[in-house]
């Protein structure tokens, strides 16, 4: 077992309280150098990080700060025929990612940016026997998959909301905390 080492020395004379206005200049300034070795190195997650950009910028209440018509082409252009969005353009698309959008649409209350029936058609389309999810087209399946698929089929009042159930019905029950178990028959 190693021993800990102090990595940080915090100054006396260092803020006491945080200095929100320079995280909100970093989050926002934050992936607009396209040329940076780290925004290249980061692309294969790309749609995840910024859902994670845009729920912290929405919390510290700086959501308008960020360039919602700009990302909002982004994950239209990560659309897919099949339905699915990927993580970037030119990537495969992923029910994780196809999550982050959903996630990004929702808090900007544009749905209709994708074609929502193609995405509730991919999610079906991951759907195994057992009633877990693959995660894309390759089919590794895990418990987050399931989670990650109700959450994008229940969201709000949309059309997925209704057909969540429908796609869950035939292997799966929702508990009292709609999280979705395994039927034992």
């Amino acid at each position: 077992m190693g021993t800990p080492q102090k990595d940080v020395t915090i100054k006396n004379d260092a803020p006491a309280t945080l200095l929100l206005e320079k995280h909100v200049d970093y989050i926002a300034a934050y992936g607009t150098k396209k040329d940076d070795y780290e925004y290249c190195m980061s692309e294969y997650l790309r749609m995840s990080g910024v859902y994670w950009g845009l729920t912290v910028m929405d919390l510290m209440g700086q959501l308008h700060q960020m360039n919602k018509e700009e990302i909002l082409a982004f994950i239209k252009s990560c659309q897919h025929e099949c339905g699915g969005i990927s993580a970037s353009i030119g990537h495969d698309p992923h029910l994780l990612y196809t999550l982050s959008a959903i996630q990004i649409l929702t808090l900007y209350d544009n749905l209709h940016v994708v074609d929502i029936n193609k995405v509730v058609d991919y999610v079906k389309s991951l759907q195994k026997e057992d009633g877990s999810f693959a995660g894309d087209k390759w089919g590794k399946s895990v418990f987050q998959m399931r989670l990650g698929c109700c959450f994008i089929l229940r969201v709000g009042k949309s059309p997925c909301s209704l057909l969540c159930a429908h796609i869950v019905r035939s292997k799966c029950k929702m508990n009292s905390d709609s999280i979705p178990v395994r039927n034992s028959s």
